[in-house]
């Protein structure tokens, strides 16, 4: 037994757990009331799958709407299996909960950030697994951009 209590690790995995408990309840009963998500993922993690054309257009990193039209969403202990419309083309896509960067319900204020740390960085405990309550605005993404640009949720209420 090591002489710690991993608790951002801890923490990630109840925060992973979350996600997977609603969007299970999503796939049983479809999204209530004004609730939507909008989800960032690692393209590059090793257990995504997701179209040649998808991975090309956003190498690294993509957000993902799940509001009006979604189908086939089919949940697991290690991630989700959604058919989303890109440009009239329906798409499959399997994400793993380890691959999720940002989990954002912007009808109720309510973000989970996902915190990655260097191998040789020290994890920032006030960081390591906070709830967020901003976010990348996906509409202001540029390919050579290396910084995002944050802005609040209140962007994206109606």
């Amino acid at each position: 037994m090591t002489g710690t209590i991993d608790y951002g690790n801890l923490m990630h995995e109840a925060m992973r757990g979350l996600i997977r408990k609603v969007l299970a309840r999503v796939e049983r009963e479809g999204l209530p009331g004004e609730h939507h998500f909008f989800i960032t993922l690692d393209t590059l993690h090793p257990d995504v799958e997701i179209a040649d054309w998808l991975s090309d257009r956003y190498p690294g990193e993509m957000t993902i709407v799940i509001q009006h039209w979604f189908d086939n969403l089919t949940v697991n202990e290690d991630g989700f299996a959604i058919t989303l419309n890109f440009g009239d083309a329906p798409e499959p896509l399997y994400i793993p909960y380890d691959a999720i960067k940002t989990f954002v319900d912007p009808s109720v204020e309510f973000g989970l950030r996902f915190e990655t740390q260097e191998e040789d960085e020290a994890p920032a405990p006030e960081d390591e697994g906070a709830p967020m309550d901003e976010m990348t605005d996906p509409d202001t993404e540029d390919d050579a951009q290396t910084e995002a640009e944050v802005v609040s949720l209140d962007k994206f209420r109606k």
